[in-house]
């Protein structure tokens, strides 16, 4: 399985702006799927995942009501919709497919997107 993450740009503080996460080389096995995030100078964080096959989702407090992830199955495609982004939110944006363990540890994560930039100007 590999992933690749889209749709990063350079917005203005309340903007919106859609990210996907293609997935490829076979059908999606795994419970769940995540975005993740690296501001500069700063760790990985989680953000939220989605469970590939009944759609639940969750999210960390600070995008909470903002974020939304999706997915379509038949595309095999992830989507997180971002909304009233303010400068806090400028960061790489991954995704990665979870293997076990806490949300929270990057060692959770086996296969990762090559992450794309999000930048909120204020």
């Amino acid at each position: 399985v590999q992933l690749q993450a889209s749709g990063g740009g350079l917005v203005q503080a309340g903007d919106s702006l859609r990210l996907s996460c293609a997935i490829s080389g076979g059908t999606f096995s795994r419970d769940y799927i995540a975005w993740l995030r690296q501001a500069p100078g700063r760790e990985r964080e989680f953000v939220g995942r989605i469970n590939w096959k009944s759609g639940t989702t969750s999210y960390v407090d600070a995008v909470q009501g903002r974020f939304f992830i999706s997915r379509d199955v038949a595309k095999n495609t992830m989507y997180l919709q971002m909304n009233s982004l303010k400068p806090e939110d400028t960061a790489v944006y991954y995704c990665a497919a979870h293997h076990g363990g806490s949300f929270w540890y990057l060692t959770s994560y086996d296969v990762w997107g090559q992450g794309t930039q999000v930048t909120v100007s204020s």
